[in-house]
């Protein structure tokens, strides 16, 4: 009588998670690269006022209310960066008065 090995295929997870542990790790994006490209939105959104503003002086500009809202978008986008650094340093100076 011969012995055969068990034919078992290997379990594959198939259910999605919301918390991106299901994903190709590829596409999970790090916090330091998160935070770049959070950086570099922000700047986007400032270099962007600056042209309307400038395109504003110079008469280009018909309707005024594009100059402001992009002044707004990098204003709100620059006051959201402030305290995310803020919060950041704040964390770190709490986990350097930790004592071990």
């Amino acid at each position: 009588m011969e012995i055969e090995a068990l034919q078992m295929t290997p379990v594959k997870m198939s259910a999605t998670s919301h918390l991106g542990e299901t994903l190709p790790k590829e596409e999970v994006m790090t916090f330091g690269e998160y935070l770049t490209d959070a950086l570099k939105k922000t700047n986007a959104l400032q270099l962007k006022a600056d042209e309307r503003t400038a395109a504003l002086a110079a008469g280009k500009v018909e309707d005024i209310s594009e100059v402001i809202v992009a002044a707004q978008k990098a204003e709100i986008a620059m006051q959201l960066t402030l305290q995310l650094r803020n919060r950041a340093v704040s964390a770190y100076q709490e986990i350097m008065r930790m004592q071990v």
